[in-house]
């Protein structure tokens, strides 16, 4: 496949649509993670959120007569290297989850744009502009003053978004250049597989270990064994599913039919729902200097939307 970016689908208007759907689903979905982090470990969270829904995707393509090929196109190389590298970003944005507010994490996690069209611009070859660079330079600074290192306002958690947004980067990257032509059914297949593999090895190899000490006795979301499962536990599982599907193949979808430093840009529609969410639920508001952390990164996602003729 060529590398040139006008060898890629350019719709725009669905793509930006997708994208903010698939935000709004993301920041729905990490209110329902924010309250259930108290009731069981991350790893049986992700462990049993993938046993409901592999089979649930397996049982929709079966009734559509392709699970073969959608299970065969799903453990293909690069849809299960796309699935590392988002799962390695959502287990590192659910891990910090508990500890800081959605708007903080979301904001350190939304460096991403940032890492899109350094990659756009050195892997597929789309042109960045002066305009774009000096974006990138400033989403750096807007991170700095959000994240405030150095300073008693900092958090050792926040570094955990900023590195998955790395990966999350990567994984937008793969889509494009190497995933343009898996159905979504089979990308959503692929990292809810791959979700509950990692959930199962982190799990299994925690149980292997026994890890003890303040450290581990102080985080049992992250370090601590499985708890007992409630019904009302499983109806959360099941609606975690739910958005787990629904927010795979809008975030594929909005990736395969529009250009990446585009789309990237309109995620930044979760920080609008994710300040909203944390002061209603959970009674945050955002400091001024969070604020101006926030409005730095989103103007400089919208310098590097800015394309050059």
């Amino acid at each position: 496949m060529s590398n040139s970016p006008d060898a890629y689908p350019q719709n725009i208007l669905l793509g930006v649509f997708l994208i903010v759907a698939a935000s709004l689903a993301i920041s729905i979905q990490d209110v329902v993670f924010k309250f259930f982090s108290s009731e069981l470990t991350l790893w049986q969270i992700f462990t049993l959120r993938g046993v409901v829904a592999v089979p649930a995707l397996l049982i929709i393509s079966l009734f559509q007569g392709k699970h073969r090929s959608v299970l065969s196109e799903a453990l293909g190389k690069w849809p299960i290297l796309r699935s590392v590298f988002i799962t390695i970003t959502f287990l590192a944005f659910y891990a910090a989850l508990p500890f800081l507010s959605l708007s903080t994490v979301g904001a350190a996690n939304y460096i991403a744009p940032i890492f899109v069209t350094l990659l756009s611009a050195y892997v597929i070859k789309e042109a960045v502009s002066p305009l774009g660079w000096l974006g990138v330079i400033l989403g750096f600074i807007g991170v700095i003053v959000l994240l405030q290192p150095g300073t008693d306002a900092f958090s050792v958690w926040a570094v955990l978004p900023v590195m998955g947004a790395a990966f999350y980067a990567l994984s937008h990257i793969t889509i494009r250049t190497k995933c343009q032509n898996v159905p979504l059914a089979a990308m959503t297949l692929s990292i809810n597989i791959v979700m509950l593999l990692a959930g199962l090895g982190i799990s299994g190899l925690l149980f292997l270990l026994q890890p003890q000490g303040e450290l581990f006795d102080a985080y049992p979301y992250i370090f601590g064994l499985w708890f007992e499962v409630s019904l009302w536990d499983w109806f959360i599982i099941i609606l975690l599913a739910g958005f787990s599907i629904g927010i795979g193949m809008l975030l594929v979808g909005a990736y395969q039919v529009a250009p990446p430093s585009t789309v990237s840009t309109f995620e930044y529609s979760y920080l609008v729902f994710v300040a909203i969410w944390d002061i209603l639920f959970f009674g945050i508001a955002l400091s001024a200097t969070s604020i101006i952390g926030m409005a730095l990164i989103v103007l400089a996602g919208l310098m590097v939307l800015r394309r050059p003729s």
